[in-house]
């Protein structure tokens, strides 16, 4: 996967107006998966304004390119929990509480369990990734994410040899997302995506936990948002 910009790639088509957020991407849990099913556990508190991310490391993985502004990145968003305007994220996510959270990990892994933001995140340094992400509906914007690669994280709970995919499944919150709670909804919730292990394994395969070195805001995924650069959404 090349993610360096190439002749076949124009500065021209990065809109201006752009956020790459894609509902498969907003992870509540995390499954290493040969058939096995997944635990959700809501959680708590109202999270606080967006905070500084500290002792974040350039990657020499990210793309030249230059990125969308915070603006751009913050306010056009795909995330049908909360709408299906691209404006809807920034508008309707202020209710959404991302802290504290738990993440749950089940099936084909010699470690399992419910994990806390805090036990997930804290042993991994942090790099910033500029990725350029492509929306299937035609527009494109290059992103500066901080975050860390899934794959070391993954080693951490030691796959089993029968695991082929690791599944995600989002979190059902109907009080704080409001397309949720509609009676004709977009989707089913809660949704859920898988990937096979090698694409989990990529080293260009990423969690990510802020974007242009702050925390994620809700419309962009916080608290963890699964990145992977050469998926459409």
């Amino acid at each position: 996967v090349l993610i360096k910009k190439g002749p076949d790639v124009k500065p021209s088509e990065i809109t201006s107006e752009s956020n790459f957020m894609n509902r498969r991407m907003f992870i509540q849990s995390v499954g290493l998966a040969g058939a096995a099913g997944l635990l959700v556990t809501p959680s708590g508190a109202l999270a606080a304004p967006a905070a500084s991310l500290p002792n974040i490391a350039p990657s020499p993985l990210s793309t030249d390119e230059t990125p969308n502004s915070f603006e751009d990145i913050t306010t056009y968003n795909n995330f049908y929990e909360f709408g299906t305007d691209k404006r809807d994220p920034n508008r309707n996510s202020e209710e959404f509480k991302p802290k504290p959270w738990e993440v749950t990990i089940d099936g084909e892994a010699e470690i399992t369990g419910t994990f806390s933001y805090e036990d997930i995140v804290g042993p991994h340094p942090l790099e910033e990734r500029i990725y350029r992400l492509r929306c299937v509906e035609a527009w494109s914007m290059v992103v500066p994410w901080v975050g860390f690669p899934l794959g070391d994280l993954l080693q951490r709970f030691k796959p089993t040899a029968n695991a082929k995919y690791v599944a995600f499944e989002t979190i059902v919150r109907p009080s704080e997302m409001p397309e949720q709670d509609r009676l004709f909804g977009t989707l089913d919730w809660p949704y859920l995506e898988s990937l096979r292990m090698d694409e989990a394994m990529h080293p260009l395969t990423i969690m990510a936990v802020g974007v242009y070195g702050v925390e994620l805001p809700n419309q962009n995924g916080a608290p963890l948002r699964l990145i992977v650069p050469w998926k459409y959404g």
